[in-house]
């Protein structure tokens, strides 16, 4: 069983967004590579933690974590974690600047993710579907193969640091690298640049990517689709796409978790003697039991007739109907009378 994020941290599940930054930092501290090399039980903690931190400083994913758990996380795309440490530099590094000082001290040599919105319906969640999308990304050069130098020509081997992309630094105590100022951590210099690319090793292109959209999704969720983000540079491996999922408003339902809510309006006689009533559900039309002397506003339950769960595949929520009384404004004389007659009985 996977350890719970805030016990992760030492926080409590109503901690703020300074509370959850001063746990991560202290927690980071602890367990961060340079004070613990060759720890590999260290390493997976600071691993651990950020990815605790990573989801709990995002209103979005921590609402995902605090109502469906791991398991939504990982049905929305972002219960992945954390595989490598140069992750970690990349997504925080403005935070390790402030903290050890040495915000680039790792080079992460993989490429950005990509983030996009995709609008659907509320029927387009409840059947999930396969939809091929297209994106704009940025990919290896097709005229240099990445390389960033002139057809014909190739890197040379960067003098300063010999190749490696960084360079030895001493700060105090600690003992680390950071990313060679001449190469940028390439350990390459490219004296004669792509003309298409520009010494970059990469262009810019519309891919189309398949997008597998799971039943049951729920507004604010997010997909991930794996190495479809942006190509890192030559030798680094590409980032993901995250889509985030915007669910259109409903005509006639509302969402609340699996649940369907919709509105019943019935007679005032319907109510008293009960009757047989249709509602066009969200997959078709749902047969309603109204008993005899059901009262306005009361909630008629109908199960299997909700959003499919996403972490149990086959179960459904249920459909939740608000009963309202058509009382009428107008009576003839007849209907007062039969009315008056009943009242005096």
């Amino acid at each position: 069983m996977r350890e719970d994020l805030y016990e992760l941290l030492d926080v409590d599940r109503n901690a703020d967004a300074a509370t959850l930054k001063k746990a991560y930092r202290k927690k980071a501290m602890m367990y961060h590579p340079d004070r613990n090399p060759d720890d590999a039980e260290a390493e997976a903690k600071f691993k651990d933690v950020s990815y605790a931190y990573d989801v709990l400083s995002d209103d979005e994913k921590r609402s995902i974590y605090d109502r469906y758990g791991h398991e939504g996380l990982e049905q929305s795309g972002g219960g992945g974690g954390f595989q490598d440490v140069g992750d970690i530099f990349s997504n925080f590094g403005d935070l390790f600047g402030d903290l050890f000082g040495f915000g680039g001290a790792r080079v992460s040599r993989r490429g950005a993710d990509l983030r996009l919105s995709l609008q659907l319906s509320l029927e387009e969640c409840w059947s999930g579907f396969e939809r091929e999308i297209e994106i704009p990304r940025t990919v290896s050069c097709t005229l240099c193969g990445g390389s960033g130098a002139k057809p014909g020509t190739s890197p040379k081997t960067c003098g300063t640091c010999g190749g490696r992309g960084q360079v030895a630094v001493n700060r105090g105590f600690i003992a680390m690298t950071t990313t060679c100022p001449t190469c940028q951590g390439a350990g390459q210099v490219i004296e004669t640049p792509c003309p298409r690319c520009h010494g970059q090793g990469r262009e810019r292109i519309e891919e189309t990517v398949l997008l597998k959209v799971p039943a049951g999704i729920d507004d604010g969720m997010k997909l991930r689709v794996s190495g479809k983000g942006e190509d890192g540079p030559p030798g680094g491996e590409p980032g993901d796409l995250y889509v985030v999922i915007r669910v259109l408003q409903h005509d006639r339902l509302e969402r609340n978790g699996d649940d369907l809510q919709g509105l019943l309006e019935i007679t005032m006689t319907e109510a008293a003697l009960g009757t047989k009533a249709t509602f066009e559900g969200i997959d078709g039309p749902v047969d309603v039991t109204v008993k005899p002397g059901t009262q306005p506003n009361a909630v008629i339950r109908v199960p299997e007739k909700g959003m499919p769960n996403l972490r149990r595949k086959g179960r459904r929520g249920s459909l939740q109907l608000l009963v309202r009384v058509a009382i009428p404004t107008r009576l003839t004389m007849t209907q007062k009378k039969l009315l008056e007659s009943f009242d005096e009985s």
